[in-house]
């Protein structure tokens, strides 16, 4: 009888272990596709936050060279 108890509670223990275990592995693969989705915008994010200096040192640049170039405005 003491055996058959003893079974039985190393039986409901690995089933809790085996319970959790299926768990966790299944928070690890929803938090993995959450970095996932999260490391895609970040580096969209990235890309226009480099392509949006490019354009303002190209706005600058141009806007510094044809400054140069134009004769001083009329005055009235």
């Amino acid at each position: 009888m003491a055996d058959q108890t003893r079974d039985l509670a190393l039986a409901e223990r690995l089933d809790t272990l085996e319970m959790r275990i299926t768990y966790q592995d299944d928070m690890i693969e929803q938090l993995n596709k959450v970095i996932v989705k999260q490391w895609h915008t970040l580096t969209q994010a990235q890309g226009r936050i480099e392509r949006l200096e490019q354009r303002i040192r190209e706005t600058l640049d141009s806007g510094a060279q044809s400054a140069g170039d134009e004769p001083p405005p009329p005055h009235y």
